[in-house]
């Protein structure tokens, strides 16, 4: 007897994944680059941990936010696209089996099982197979904002946290470079593992993680550096 086969294909949950490491990094990366330029200013341990806090908390909210209206906007331009199609449907169904037909020829079937393909799937489901195959909308891509919105909140403040954490623990003119490491590590990790929740080549996904993270943090931490030294 042979066994049912299930594929956990990437696919599926592209749309958590996507606003989950994009919060996760941009948590570790702007708090860590907020932390060191404040730190290379000069700033007080107290003062250099609310700014962290701060900056945490504004960021979580700004990336639900973010998301959630970005995320909306392609729910409502999806929706926008249904409804045409199903008007379509209604107003030209000849003209619909046609374009499904040249979608299948395009894709190498000849026009006899072109035909036949395109007749079977819409006397099943003739909106679904349109929006598939026409627009490429399926409900594994479909838009889920507030799906979005909490996994970019959760995922940028526990980002966020690791580098915040090493305030209290590494106080002295150490801090920017303890934080600047650390954080590149973490960033690293990250990498790590998105190549593999996404299927993606782990080398190339550490080093596009890490090498922005770097750029970014070496310039807050000289703008800080020139903006103490300046004051001071």
């Amino acid at each position: 007897m042979s066994r049912l086969h299930i594929e956990a294909h990437v696919i599926n949950r592209i749309g958590w994944l996507r606003a989950s490491i994009l919060g996760a990094n941009d948590g570790i990366v702007s708090t860590a680059s907020l932390i060191a330029g404040v730190a290379a200013a000069g700033a007080s341990q107290s003062n250099i941990l609310v700014t962290g806090i701060a900056g945490l908390v504004a960021g979580a909210m700004s990336m639900a936010a973010g998301e959630y209206v970005s995320v909306s906007s392609q729910g409502e331009a999806e929706k926008a696209d249904v409804a045409r199609e199903t008007a379509e449907l209604e107003t030209q169904p000849e003209f619909e089996r046609e374009e499904l037909i040249g979608i299948y020829e395009k894709r190498g079937l000849d026009r006899d099982l072109a035909e036949k393909v395109a007749d079977k799937l819409m006397a099943s489901n003739a909106l679904e197979a349109h929006l598939r195959d026409e627009l490429g909308l399926t409900s594994e891509m479909s838009a889920r904002p507030i799906q979005a919105a909490l996994a970019s909140a959760a995922a940028f403040a526990a980002g966020a946290a690791l580098p915040l954490i090493l305030v209290p623990l590494f106080p002295g003119p150490s801090l920017t470079w303890i934080v600047s490491g650390a954080s590149l590590l973490f960033l690293a990790i990250l990498g790590v593992v998105g190549a593999k929740a996404g299927g993606a080549p782990v080398g190339k996904g550490v080093l596009r993680v890490t090498f922005w993270g770097a750029v970014a943090m070496a310039a807050t931490a000289a703008i800080g550096s020139l903006f103490g030294t300046t004051v001071g």
